[in-house]
């Protein structure tokens, strides 16, 4: 399972994004099925919708996450929040990517990313275009 975090979510629907061609691929051809966490959601509007000013672009992108994901939408709880804590305290991140990290942990999924800095240098995740399932 690849659980997909909400840049590359943003990516796959941002032509001008440099990442953009190996996100969408990822996300219209996935090689298996995919996973997010409930926050992607918010994070995936708040980027597109409010950040880029465009509310349909983020509904439609949302409703593409959902659709590709089903009923594989992590929800977000207090187990998840303790292990996420550690993990930002552990890697110096944020809790939205220690979150991720914390999901991919729980359930034993890829984590990808399009975050260079945080997660993937780290080996936290990987790129779309390095992700694959075992």
């Amino acid at each position: 399972m690849l659980l997909l975090d909400a840049s590359v979510w943003v990516a796959s629907g941002a032509p001008a994004n440099k990442w953009h061609e190996s996100a969408s691929g990822l996300v219209r051809r996935p090689p298996g099925p995919l996973a997010a966490i409930d926050l992607t959601l918010y994070e995936v509007a708040n980027a597109v919708g409010v950040r880029d000013r465009n509310p349909d672009a983020a509904r439609a992108l949302t409703r593409i996450l959902q659709r590709r994901c089903r009923n594989r939408i992590v929800a977000f709880d207090a187990e998840l929040l303790g292990v996420a804590l550690e993990v930002a305290a552990e890697y110096d991140l944020s809790a939205y990517d220690a979150a991720y990290v914390a999901a991919a942990r729980r359930t034993g999924w890829q984590l990808v990313s399009i975050d260079i800095r945080d997660l993937v240098s780290k080996g936290l995740a990987v790129t779309p275009g390095a992700a694959d399932y075992p």
